[in-house]
């Protein structure tokens, strides 16, 4: 079975050059032409701590792509999900399904168009950045995980359990895929906050001054998943029950031990960091973060911190704010 990755920048990246190298078939899809063309003549080179190597890939961009295929790896940004599926469903085989490799619940939105049953689950923590055509820098290893969105444990799942392996030899085959995303939700949103500042990740979340913008980030994602009867997990020193009981000491100890995780990535800026600073660009806020705040407002919530850096993270990819230290300031005044 040929695998077809579809988004070929830091995520579908890694993922292609290490299957490939191990002999699986696969077949990546990118909308920079001449990252595709890098891939397909020098080939992607993978650098970093990690590891480092070349690997020539087959590639096309989604006008050229022909043919179907029965396992579709999507890795897209979470804001370009609807805009690749309309291109990628006519390449979907008859029973086939879509892997999300994705940061936030994009498989909802999956699901919704070709259903649940053609749909996996995928939790991805490792540290990758694109950084230009034909490279890609793989920062550190970190939690991976994957799972059927009804908890069953089929062929297919253990299948691409075992092709996760190949990048992170501790890959987990879960029957709870929803608590890993939605452990990555509250993870991700301490990330956005860093994202504000010209810090790194932990230099942010390390500022004492901060602790309450963070801690109320968590806690707030952490009462959402509780509203939706979700059993969040954690992994990489981010503590889901610490956040949801808004146990102080507890988070403030996961806190530390995030900032110890990520001192030790050669990927010192979250992704959000690096749309805002260097690719000048769109973020995924809306559709990670945003979509919390009006789930929060279907049950009745209140998500202060969450629902002001929304509005600042627009304030800075509109032009109308630079990344600051200052920033946090609101986001801690926000949930005083």
């Amino acid at each position: 079975m040929t695998t077809l990755i579809w988004g070929a920048g830091a995520i579908g990246g890694i993922l292609g050059a290490y299957w490939a190298r191990a002999g699986h078939a696969v077949h990546m899809v990118d909308i920079v032409a001449d990252h595709v063309a890098a891939m397909r003549t020098d080939g992607l080179r993978i650098e970093g701590p990690v590891e480092e190597f070349v690997q020539v890939l087959p590639a096309s961009t989604p006008e050229e792509l022909t043919g179907t295929f029965h396992r579709i790896v999507l890795a897209v940004k979470a804001h370009h999900t609807e805009a690749a599926l309309a291109q990628l469903t006519p390449h979907l085989a008859p029973g086939g399904h879509v892997v999300s490799a994705q940061n936030g619940l994009n498989e909802k939105v999956i699901a919704a168009r070709i259903g649940a049953e053609n749909t996996v689950g995928c939790f991805v923590n490792y540290g990758a950045d694109w950084l230009e055509p034909g490279r890609i820098l793989y920062g550190n290893r970190a939690a991976v995980a994957v799972g059927e969105l009804d908890g069953a444990a089929r062929d297919r799942t253990r299948d691409i359990h075992e092709m996760l392996r190949i990048v992170e030899p501790e890959a987990v085959l879960t029957d709870n895929i929803w608590g890993y995303l939605w452990g990555k939700m509250g993870y991700g949103a301490l990330l956005f906050c860093t994202a504000l500042t010209p810090d790194s990740m932990s230099d942010a979340m390390a500022r004492p001054e901060h602790g309450p913008a963070y801690r109320a980030l968590g806690a707030e994602v952490m009462a959402l998943a509780a509203a939706e009867g979700v059993a969040p997990l954690g992994f990489n020193g981010f503590d889901p029950e610490a956040f949801r009981t808004r146990d102080e000491p507890g988070m403030a100890a996961s806190l530390a031990r995030m900032v110890a995780h990520n001192r030790k990535t050669a990927k010192t800026h979250s992704g959000i960091w690096r749309d805002l600073a260097v690719r000048k660009r769109k973020t995924e806020v809306d559709a990670q973060i945003g979509i919390m705040v009006e789930l929060a407002e279907a049950h009745g919530l209140k998500v202060p911190a969450l629902a002001r850096m929304v509005e600042l993270i627009h304030d800075i990819e509109d032009g109308r704010r630079e990344q600051s230290a200052a920033l946090v300031d609101e986001v801690v005044a926000a949930c005083a």
